[in-house]
């Protein structure tokens, strides 16, 4: 097993050591990955990462998903990876993420509504699960699925969303090495509410884009259903890249609201893809970001 540094300190010590580590950006990832604009950020603590949550499927309410996702069963879990792939089959998240290859990063997480977080993931690049399963050539888009149970998620059985979720990416974006499936945080498993037992962070998206408890991926030719685009679709794009730039039509996008940092300690400045722009902009030149929100 993988060791880390919250293995042999104790964990005052750790989250300090975390908080230096986050100008790294991607700690034990390569060198690619290493400056990532976190330098001098503060990590949020468990108790704000694990209380404020936006998982529809237990509830509406930024606490719900902590009242009420205790009762999702993530044992046994398997993920279905299908479609455009030379080895699709059911796999385990033990599969997927061995823990002699789950890394650790740091990353910033943007909402939509305009509220922010800096988060410390353990997980494993999607590029290496999907390599693993075989991408056929004429593959362009990667569509996952969430599971569908709501005898255990009280949110589905309202009607509010099309249920089960469902996101997208675009093929580069989810071979990019910034793109995870997350198994864990703070160095330990993913709590229920915070996606359990897999998830996909993508970085320099809005954070609807990361699907939470993941069910099914699948490799297609064609740009996938995002549940929240089909919804509303002035409101919520298939890329959902963090522009300041190009408003929400209920709301600006320039600034955000850091949780946890105080009543008094005002807002930020929302950075261009969430302070990613150098490792990913060249993946959208050309294109119109505005029109392609």
């Amino acid at each position: 097993m993988k060791l880390t540094w919250s293995d042999v300190t104790p964990r005052s010590v750790y989250l300090n050591r975390r908080a230096v580590l986050a100008g790294l950006g991607a700690v034990a990832a390569a060198p690619a990955l290493a400056a990532t604009g976190l330098a001098g950020e503060t990590l949020n603590s468990l108790e704000e990462i694990t209380n404020y949550n936006n998982f529809y499927e237990f509830g509406t309410g930024k606490e719900d998903p902590a009242r009420h996702a205790g009762g999702l069963t993530t044992e046994p879990w398997t993920v279905k990876i299908d479609g455009l792939v030379d080895r699709p089959g059911s796999y385990a998240v033990s599969d997927l993420a061995p823990d002699n290859v789950v890394e650790e990063r740091i990353y910033r997480l943007r909402c939509v509504e305009a509220w922010s977080m800096v988060i410390p993931w353990l997980g494993v690049p999607l590029e290496d699960v999907l390599s693993r399963a075989g991408v056929q050539p004429g593959a362009k888009f990667v569509a996952f699925q969430t599971l569908l149970r709501p005898e255990e998620m009280p949110g589905q059985r309202v009607p509010m969303l099309d249920w089960p979720y469902r996101e997208g990416l675009r093929l580069d974006e989810a071979m990019h090495p910034l793109t995870l499936l997350a198994t864990g945080l703070y160095g330990k498993p993913l709590p229920n509410q915070n996606g359990a037992p897999i998830r996909l962070v993508v970085p320099w998206k809005y954070g609807f884009k990361s699907i939470k408890s993941v069910v099914r991926i699948t490799l297609t030719d064609r740009q996938p259903v995002a549940t929240w685009q089909a919804m509303q679709p002035s409101e919520y794009g298939f890329y959902a890249n963090v522009n300041p730039t190009v408003d929400h039509p209920r709301w600006s996008q320039a600034t955000e609201r850091r949780i946890g940092a105080g009543l008094f300690a005002g807002r930020e400045e929302t950075l261009m893809f969430n302070g990613y722009a150098d490792q990913v902009a060249g993946m959208y030149a050309g294109m119109d970001l505005a029109r392609d929100y």
